[in-house]
Order: structure tokens, then C-alpha cells, then sequence
């Protein structure tokens, strides 16, 4: 038996994905990929992208409708969930997920599930999307820490009959 033609096929990691998660794994944050492919050629792609097993690990095998119950694991061991994805496979997982990233340029389905569409497809916006909202939430939480004391101070002087009403409505 003479072997006339051998093919192999696989996928390519979409650009900058290795950087991606090199800049999320120095955070601190623990990666996840999920795939349905088989076990070998899930750890494949994660070696090819530099998915550390100290940050991160592969879940292979895994049906679209499972990715979401996946999640759901993760998210009871305690854990805030993000998802990233851009295929109709992937819309349960970012519906399920505590914040859901859709590429712009996936589908419209993917996009529809997710909390977040990234306008491009490039995966360091994730990351950047990530820092906005880490510094959204910290300018929330000072302005609520100002308007707290701004209204104690306030309350206290109208109680005292110090603070005239007209003033305190301006200033608010």
C-alpha cells in the first residue's frame, strides 16, 4: 500500500490573539478557550497562541449549547465571566456570560447576544475595552463617594437651618 496524497487542515489563530492573551494572563486574569474541536487540536492552538496552563486551559469537545452551561461552571465557582467570541455557535456563551465581547466584524447573532461589540475585528480591543471599564467603574464609585458627602453635608446644614433651600436646589 503506497500513501498517493496526505492533507491536513487547521486553523489559523486570528492576528494579534497570542498578544491578547499574554496582556490579559499579566493581569492575573485566568484564560479559558473553548473550542469544539478535539482535545489535540484545542491544545494545539494553545500552544501555538502561548495559552499558559498556570493562567489558563483548554476545554475541548465542547457543543455551541454547551459553551453557555461551561460558563455557567465558571461562573458558580465565584468567578466574573467574560466571553469573546464572533460566531452564531458562540451566542448562548456571550448571552450566559457576566460580560459578553462580540467582534464586529462576526455575525449579527453574536453581535445581538453580547453586552459589548467591538467595532473592529482586532482582539486588542478586548483588552482596551477591559481598562475603559475598569476606569468607568472607578469614576462611578468617586462620583457616588462625592455625591454621599456632598449630601450629608448638605442635609446636616438645612437641619440646622443653614443652608437656604433655593441655594441647595442650585447647587445640586
Amino acid at each position: 500500500v503506497r500513501l498517493l496524497a496526505f492533507m491536513a487542515f487547521g486553523d489559523e489563530p486570528k492576528p494579534g490573539a497570542s498578544e491578547v492573551l499574554a496582556v490579559l494572563q499579566a493581569r492575573g486574569l485566568r484564560t479559558v478557550m473553548l473550542s469544539g474541536d478535539s482535545q489535540n487540536a484545542a491544545e494545539a492552538m494553545a500552544c501555538r497562541l502561548g495559552l499558559r496552563s498556570e493562567n489558563g486551559e483548554v476545554i475541548a469537545g465542547v457543543l455551541p449549547g454547551e459553551k453557555a452551561k461551561q460558563l455557567a461552571q465558571l461562573r458558580k465557582g465565584g468567578h466574573r465571566v467574560a466571553m469573546v467570541g464572533d460566531g452564531i455557535n458562540d451566542a448562548p456563551a456571550l448571552a450566559a456570560a457576566d460580560v459578553g465581547i462580540a467582534m464586529g466584524t462576526g455575525t449579527d447573532v453574536a453581535m445581538h447576544a453580547a453586552g459589548i461589540t467591538l467595532m473592529r475585528g482586532d482582539l486588542a480591543l478586548v483588552a482596551a475595552a477591559l481598562d475603559i471599564s475598569h476606569r468607568t467603574v472607578a469614576k462611578i464609585r468617586q462620583n457616588l463617594f462625592w455625591a454621599f458627602i456632598y449630601n450629608v453635608a448638605g442635609i446636616a446644614l438645612a437641619a440646622l437651618g443653614q443652608l437656604n433651600p433655593m441655594l441647595a436646589g442650585a447647587a445640586m
